[in-house]
């Protein structure tokens, strides 16, 4: 199960997020989205999980959780969108 998790602390690294998520089961991959030009942190990223069972858990126990004094948002992750649509009309 891909899971969403925003308003992330600056500070915050991936091994603090899969540290947080593996409470709730085995975290497969943890992605911190970054600004391409800077490197700097995007405040948000992405927890891949082995089961919907424990992702449905993590988001269950997480979200609105005060981590590094912010209150975390974690949902379901929506289907990144097809490349093929850019939204552009002509």
């Amino acid at each position: 199960m891909n899971i969403y998790v925003s308003n992330l602390s600056f500070h915050t690294t991936e091994e603090t997020l899969k540290t947080l998520f593996a409470q709730y089961g085995n975290v497969s991959s943890v992605r911190l989205i970054t600004d391409k030009f800077t490197g700097s942190p995007r405040g948000f990223g992405f927890i891949e999980m082995s089961s919907e069972e424990e992702g449905n858990a993590a988001i269950t126990g997480l979200n609105n959780k005060d981590v590094e004094g912010r209150s975390l948002a974690v949902s379901v992750a929506r289907p990144k969108p097809d490349n093929n649509t850019s939204g552009r009309r002509w």
